[in-house]
């Protein structure tokens, strides 16, 4: 079978020539990007504070091993557009309007800034993201909790005689 319609290997590239059209990570998340009008940690709290909904799309373990921010909205990354799109039969109640300011955070703003530019694809223009995610929040010293102890969770789970038998 003949490959055809790939480009060029770009410098460093080891692999094999892209399709034409398609594009890189970094081109999608610059894309991505230059829609948001991006939240720095503080100005992300207080809107939040103003009623704008912070939504952190971080898996479970992330958010026990770094930590969570108080009255965040937990919504994980894989069922976000069916929880925010104000059409969908398995919308949020809080996902009623297409103006709801939303601001998505990750870790470290990556994720976060792909997951606002897909709100926004829905329809919720006022859908943006925290520049530097959970790390630069955390840094800002701005409210959070955590991280929880995930061994001291695991034994709690297993019967003291079994604890006996490793200790």
């Amino acid at each position: 079978m003949e490959l055809t319609n790939l480009r060029e290997p770009t410098e460093g590239c080891r692999g094999p020539a892209a399709p034409v059209g398609s594009r890189s990570i970094d081109e999608i998340l610059a894309a991505a990007r230059r829609r948001l009008r991006r939240r720095e940690p503080e100005q992300a709290h207080l809107a939040a504070r103003a009623g704008a909904v912070l939504v952190d799309i971080r898996p479970a373990a992330q958010r026990a091993a770094t930590g969570a921010i108080p009255g965040a909205l937990i919504v994980e990354r894989n069922v976000l557009e069916w929880r925010f799109d104000p059409r969908s039969s398995s919308r949020l109640p809080v996902a009623d309007r297409y103006d709801l300011p939303v601001i998505v955070f990750c870790q470290e703003g990556y994720t976060s800034s792909l997951a606002a530019a897909a709100l926004q694809d829905l329809g919720l223009h006022r859908a943006t993201d925290v520049v530097g995610g959970f790390v630069a929040w955390r840094v800002a010293g701005l409210p959070a909790f955590g991280p929880d102890d995930l061994f001291a969770q695991r034994t709690t789970l297993v019967p003291a005689t079994a604890r006996r038998a490793f200790t």
